[in-house]
C-alpha cells in the first residue's frame, strides 16, 4: 500500500511528464507537417547568429529565440494573474503547451508563406524541428527568469531585448506581431536595409 506522501511526490512529476510529452508531440506534429528535423546542410549548430543566412531558423537557437523568451515572460505575466493558484510547474507546463501550438501554427503553409509575402523573411522556409523545440526552451527559460525577477524587473528586461532587437536584427516580437497582421511597407523596406 502507497503511503500518501509517496503519491504525493509522484504527482509532481506529472507536470514535468507533460512538458516532456508536449515537447515529443510537438516534435512529431511538425515533422509531419514536412519540417525538417535538422538543416539539411548535415549538421546541427547550438547557435545560428546571422538572420540573413539560410542557416537562420535551422539550428537549436538564433536570435529569434530572444523573441521566444519575451513569449515565456508573456505567459508567466498571463497565467500569475490569470491563474495564481495553479502551482508554477504546472503554469511552466501550459506555457509551454501554447508555444508548442504557435510553433505548430508559425509553421504551417499559411504563416510560412505570409512571412514570405507580409515580411522581411522574403526566402523563409520555415523552422526545423530543432529549431521549433529550440524556441519552445526559449520560451521555458523566459518563463523561468520572468517567474525569478518578477513582474517590475521582468518589464524592463523586457522593452530592453526588444530595444536590443531591433537595433541588433531589425526586428523583434512587436514588429513581428505588427508585420504578420498588417504588414507596413516602410517597416519592410528599413528591415531589408540598403
Amino acid at each position: 500500500m502507497f503511503s500518501r506522501s509517496f503519491i504525493s511526490n509522484q504527482k509532481k512529476w506529472w507536470p514535468w511528464l507533460a512538458t516532456i510529452a508536449i515537447l515529443v508531440l510537438a516534435a512529431l506534429q511538425l515533422r509531419s507537417q514536412g519540417r525538417l528535423w535538422m538543416c539539411d546542410c548535415g549538421y546541427i549548430w547550438l547557435w545560428s547568429g546571422d538572420v540573413w543566412s539560410s542557416d537562420n531558423s535551422q539550428h537549436w537557437f538564433d536570435p529569434y529565440s530572444f523573441s521566444h523568451m519575451l513569449h515565456g515572460f508573456i505567459f508567466f505575466w498571463l497565467l500569475a494573474w490569470g491563474l495564481p493558484r495553479l502551482a508554477v510547474s504546472w503554469q511552466l507546463c501550459l506555457a509551454l503547451f501554447v508555444e508548442a501550438l504557435w510553433e505548430i501554427f508559425e509553421n504551417s503553409a499559411f504563416v510560412i508563406n505570409r512571412y514570405r509575402e507580409a515580411t522581411a523573411a522574403l526566402g523563409y522556409q520555415g523552422d526545423t524541428v530543432i529549431n521549433s523545440l529550440g524556441d519552445i526552451i526559449a520560451c521555458g527559460i523566459g518563463f523561468a527568469i520572468a517567474w525569478r525577477l518578477g513582474f517590475r524587473r521582468s518589464l524592463a528586461l523586457f522593452v530592453i531585448t526588444e530595444l536590443v532587437l531591433l537595433f541588433w536584427i531589425r526586428d523583434n516580437l512587436t514588429l513581428n506581431i505588427i508585420m504578420l497582421l498588417y504588414p507596413i511597407e516602410a517597416i519592410k523596406a528599413w528591415q531589408i536595409g540598403p
